[in-house]
């Protein structure tokens, strides 16, 4: 029978204690003409209840908890200009943590390459540039041309490089993207959605510690030209450290913004917006808000018992229930009162057990509190008994029904 337990202890006793918590225009270096005003048709969705934003795309994460606070549009294809650079840049992590570039490994800039226009890195027909430079050409400079030399590198070809996107794309848990080029040039069938440009940041933060700082620094001279890093939050939004900025006329201006204050890290994903001031103000203005109006709730941490689950025909009579990870949810900070967690699993659990096996569940729920399920695993190995000693447990259980 599966066995249902209103948690009253651990979790909720935490709770109560209050305890932890461009295209081929808007790329160029000239002044690019103002996009369409994007008038919001509806409000962003947040737990909260709606919350007007200027943006036509929006979703802010919870980096650490997955929890999606605010989404507007988010599952939308949209064009996502340079942003797109980020899957480019994922994927030139990934062969350098293979073994199959190295930083200081010198590139041949092609003629395509050189005459790409929009940002610009500016290569030198003819020359070599190493991964380094490049990478931090494109991630700061935005350069279109750093991204076709990195592309023919790896691929052979930028076309070829779109592909291998792709597939990189599916590896990622990316549902609605499609890549036709390496740095968001202005195609019809390039597009992404907010919530996979989200999911995509994630990964990179994640996956790639080592190389993830570049994202914060403020310039990179090339070629004589030194250029700023475009990413409006650095230098502005305490915690600021990343990612990528985006504008073309169709899609507008956008942003993959992240911030991390002490445990927590947020990425907030907008598109559509009017303007460079404007993208930089709604960026600060949602990222602030989800600070401010959001926490992370430590239910258990990594060792914690959970609970100690009965074991039919085990060497030990119980087995404990452990999460495996640090079980924290983002919580709107007054719904903390209004949580409920309830155990569940089916029991006794018949041995035998292996330590890490999945063998149980948290349900969390509560008045405006969105439903999740949290997965429990066993903490210790229990070996089945031998014959002899197993037959008084099945006598027992025979009587007991």
């Amino acid at each position: 029978m599966p066995l249902r337990r209103t948690l009253l202890g651990g979790a909720a006793a935490v709770l109560a204690a209050g305890a932890l918590a461009a295209p081929a225009v808007a790329q160029q270096r000239r002044p690019a003409r103002a996009a369409t005003p994007a008038i919001p048709t509806s409000p962003a969705s947040t737990p909260l209840g709606p919350l007007d934003t200027a943006a036509r795309q929006a979703v802010l994460i919870d980096a650490d908890t997955n929890a999606v606070l605010l989404e507007k549009n988010a599952d939308e294809r949209m064009t996502p200009s340079s942003m797109t650079k980020i899957m480019t840049m994922y994927i030139v992590f990934d062969m350098l943590k293979q073994g199959r570039l190295r930083m200081d490994q010198q590139l041949p800039v092609s003629e395509r390459a050189w005459r790409m226009g929009g940002s610009k890195m500016f290569v030198e027909l003819n020359s070599t540039v190493s991964v380094e430079n490049l990478t931090r050409g494109v991630i700061i400079h935005s350069g279109n041309d750093a991204c076709i030399v990195l592309a023919e590198a790896i691929s052979g070809s930028e076309q070829q490089f779109a592909e291998l996107m792709n597939e990189y794309g599916k590896r990622l848990g990316l549902k609605d993207s499609s890549f036709r080029n390496s740095s968001g040039w202005p195609d019809p069938e390039h597009r992404m959605t907010a919530r996979d440009l989200g999911i995509l940041a994630a990964h990179l933060i994640n996956d790639f510690p080592q190389y993830f700082p570049i994202y914060s620094e403020r310039s990179f001279q090339w070629n004589g030209i030194s250029q700023e890093n475009r990413n409006p939050l650095l230098g502005r939004v305490p915690g600021a450290d990343g990612l990528k900025t985006g504008h073309t006329e169709e899609a507008g201006y956008g942003l993959i913004g992240t911030v991390k204050r002490g445990d927590r890290r947020l990425i907030l994903v907008v598109n559509g917006l009017n303007s460079m001031r404007q993208r930089g103000e709604e960026a600060e203005r949602l990222l602030e808000w989800g600070f401010r109006e959001f926490e992370n709730v430590v239910l258990f941490r990594a060792a914690d018992t959970v609970e100690a689950a009965p074991v039919y025909l085990g060497e030990q009579a119980t087995v404990p229930l452990v999460g495996g990870r640090d079980l924290v949810l983002t919580l709107p900070r007054q719904w903390r009162r209004n949580l409920t967690v309830k155990l569940r699993y089916n029991g006794p659990l018949p041995a035998p057990i292996a330590k890490g096996q999945e063998v149980g569940q948290l349900d969390v729920s509560g008045q405006g509190v969105p439903p999740m399920v949290l997965p429990l695993y066993a903490g210790a190995d229990v070996p089945k008994l031998g014959l002899i000693p197993r037959i008084p447990a099945v006598i027992a259980r025979m009587v007991s029904g």
